[in-house]
């Protein structure tokens, strides 16, 4: 067996304790999710920017960038709802290299989930303290998210993990949107797929339990570019795209 058991984590509620969310910092997180929502749902006419790097690995630069984004806000709240990118989990096509803060806090160490988790959380926290802006992150894996799950206010499901039953089953379960990207080959059916899986009711097995899950009317989809059949990068985004994406959903 090629399984090393390193160490035992803290459940999230542990974790929770130990890392707890102020009131304070609760009231905004709700603020910040009727907004959001409003917009999803379409009773709101403002537009929701999903903004930021495609990773994050340090904190204050983290932080730097949010506290910028935050007066941002200030200037186009009459328009747009900002969210800032903290994206804490790098999926790694080959499974080779950096994987993202909640593997490696200090990307010069050594590989500590814990000490991630807590790092994530942490970050997170701050930001929105500092900032009253709450972020997004990718579901890398789907368990992860009880440790986010009270920080959180948008979730997006990567163009490697859109087609894995496990995510889509997990997204069924969440209260906040989510966004489904397309697959790199730009199939839009897969993305498709997915939504309307996350938006339907389901049974199974997380954390050592048996759930169930009512759907999340809030999944949605993300064209996020494709990769052609020569391998060159490739928007989906135009016109076209889109009318026929409207189409494949009706």
């Amino acid at each position: 067996m090629s399984f090393k058991f390193v160490k035992q984590l803290p459940s999230p509620d542990e974790i929770k304790k130990q890392s707890p969310m102020s009131e304070e910092l609760r009231k905004i997180k709700e603020e910040r999710d009727r907004q959001i929502q409003d917009i999803i749902t379409g009773h709101s006419d403002k537009f929701l920017v999903i903004v930021g790097p495609c990773s994050a690995d340090n904190e204050d630069s983290v932080c730097e960038y949010t506290n910028r984004l935050s007066k941002l806000q200030e200037k186009v709240a009459e328009r747009l709802v900002l969210v800032p990118r903290i994206y804490t989990n790098k999926p790694r096509t080959t499974g080779e290299g950096y994987k993202g803060m909640l593997h490696q806090p200090d990307p010069e160490a050594k590989p500590d989930v814990l000490a991630g988790i807590l790092a994530i959380r942490h970050m997170h926290m701050r930001s929105i303290a500092e900032t009253g802006l709450t972020s997004a992150d990718e579901m890398l894996y789907p368990d992860n998210w009880h440790y986010l799950s009270d920080l959180l206010s948008y979730v997006a499901i990567g163009a490697r993990s859109v087609e894995n039953q496990e995510h889509r089953l997990m997204v069924s379960g969440l209260d906040i949107p989510v966004g489904m990207k397309n697959p790199t080959s730009g199939d839009f059916s897969v993305m498709l797929n997915s939504v309307v899986a996350a938006q339907g009711e389901h049974d199974f097995i997380s954390r050592g339990w048996e759930v169930k899950t009512q759907g999340n009317p809030l999944t949605h989809t993300i064209l996020r570019g494709a990769v052609n059949k020569h391998g060159n990068t490739i928007p989906n985004y135009h016109y076209e795209d889109l009318q026929l994406l409207l189409e494949m959903y009706n």
